[in-house]
């Protein structure tokens, strides 16, 4: 089965629309609580944290509703719409905060809004990259579905990377509070408006009926959790998922404190946008041009293992640059920042692709196709490896001793060598061993090379033509 060019639209504008609003939350919440509201970094870590970890615990849990439901305008289509028009009217919220509120009440403002807006991401995310596998049994489908979701989820996430301080800056007429709450709502109302015409454009299919199971049967919530964990592969890529994005979501909390405080100057929201420009057009690259043309040379694995290995090199290069007194060179620094965004944006599209390969791999092992289940650890991880990252990030602002801007105007705090030092080394070296402790999981581990995938998908034809 193809996509037609409606529906692979739509699905592209879908994948837009939601990883706009995840930048918005992942990149920003932290310096808009901490360094605009003046909430100290641990207690935002620490909140963002306990929200994710909440929030990812219950993302199976949503794989299972999804798996179980059949609404009447389409299992996928009905959670993708609801969820997000309530998590547009979430974010606004959530970068809205009232002025009256301050102290205790800020803190318990923050806290509750943010699960809210968790939970209700979940709720269209979850079924949104399920329909991969729901919708084909085919791997070179399968793969362009997921690298053109990937690629517009990488365009919707560089889209808020690239402009979001600018449009800040512009929104608020100096007020860098006002900037993000009219920033926000923009994004909340294209976010909806994306998601609607995703779902207008989709018409799901059914797959045939799972070979192990009657079709009178419907998994229990504890035979879906079984099947999950029988499922090693799966395991392993949820963990590769973990050390990669903790590496990604540590880069991205912390690199717009690295060029207002120690990049420095008074153009560095220009510097900071045009640093994200360069690397988010090299992330889309990656997607759409390096990846297709490594994949006709390499195999996935090939192509992941040569991804960490630039993107390692990348942040050690960045740690020289800085030692040596280089940090302030906008150009020396786009080089190394290159390889990073180019290997990222290779690795999101092969760990989705990975994971398509992993429900094969359990309904194979299992005898049980559970691919909303599978594809909410997708979720799940994203956001148990932010939860870890933001931590790492609140608690290490606090620990180098870096002073915020709590005021809405006024000049740029002046921090310590020993605070930008430790800066730096958090940027870098932290980002560094979660994609070598990813290298080594993956080589040891990982068994769903090219050749498996496709020996596991005739077997399935095989079996599935003998059941029909």
């Amino acid at each position: 089965m193809e996509f037609s060019k409606r529906q692979t639209a739509g699905y592209g504008l879908g994948a837009v629309g939601k990883d706009m609003v995840y930048a918005l939350s992942a990149s920003y919440v932290m310096y808009y609580y901490q360094d605009i509201l003046g909430i100290s970094a641990t207690f935002v870590g620490v909140v963002l944290m306990a929200a994710r970890v909440f929030d990812a615990l219950n993302d199976p849990f949503m794989g299972i509703i999804v798996e179980k439901s059949n609404p009447k305008f389409g299992k996928f289509s009905t959670w993708i719409l609801s969820g997000s028009i309530l998590n547009a009217f979430v974010l606004y919220a959530l970068f809205s905060v009232p002025s009256a509120l301050s102290g205790g009440g800020l803190r318990t403002y923050f806290a509750i809004i943010y699960v809210l807006w968790g939970v209700t991401y979940t709720m269209m995310d979850i079924p949104f990259w399920s329909m991969i596998p729901a919708v084909t049994r085919e791997a070179e489908d399968r793969e362009k579905l997921s690298v053109v979701g990937r690629t517009c989820a990488g365009i919707g996430n560089a889209l808020i990377t690239v402009f979001a301080m600018k449009m800040v800056t512009m929104l608020g007429n100096g007020s860098e509070r006002s900037g993000f709450s009219r920033l926000a709502l923009i994004v909340a109302v294209l976010f909806a408006l994306f998601e609607i015409l995703c779902v207008h454009s989709i018409q799901e299919r059914k797959l045939s009926k799972q070979p192990a199971k009657s079709a009178s049967h419907t998994a229990t919530v504890k035979e879906m959790f079984q099947a999950l964990f029988r499922n090693d592969q799966a395991m392993v890529v949820v963990g590769v998922i973990v050390l990669i994005d903790c590496a990604l979501y540590i880069t991205s909390n912390l690199l717009i404190y690295f060029f207002k405080y120690d990049f420095g100057g008074a153009s560095w929201v220009d510097s900071y946008t045009l640093f994200n420009t360069v690397g988010g057009a090299s992330q889309i690259l990656g997607m759409m041009v390096l990846y297709p043309l490594l994949r006709k040379k390499l195999a996935n694995e090939q192509i992941f293992r040569l991804c960490l290995r630039l993107s390692m090199t990348g942040y050690v290069l960045i740690l020289i640059a800085c030692l040596a007194g280089l940090g302030g060179s906008l150009g020396v620094l786009c080089i190394p920042g290159v390889l990073v965004f180019l290997a990222n944006g290779m690795l999101t599209v092969l760990t989705t692709v990975f994971l398509s390969s992993s429900v094969d791999y359990g309904e194979l092992t299992t005898g049980s196709r559970q691919e909303s289940v599978i594809f909410s650890m997708q979720t799940f991880v994203v956001k148990a490896s932010s939860a870890i990252a933001v931590l790492i990030s609140g608690v290490g602002i606090d620990l180098i001793g870096l002073v915020g801007n709590s005021q809405t105007t006024g000049a740029v705090a002046v921090q310590s060598a020993s605070t930008l030092l430790g800066l730096r080394l958090l940027m870098t070296v932290l980002p560094f061993l979660g994609l070598f402790f990813a290298m080594i999981l993956f080589r040891k581990k990982f068994k769903l090379t090219d050749q498996k995938s496709e020996e596991m998908i005739e077997e399935l034809k095989e079996r599935h033509s003998h059941d029909a």
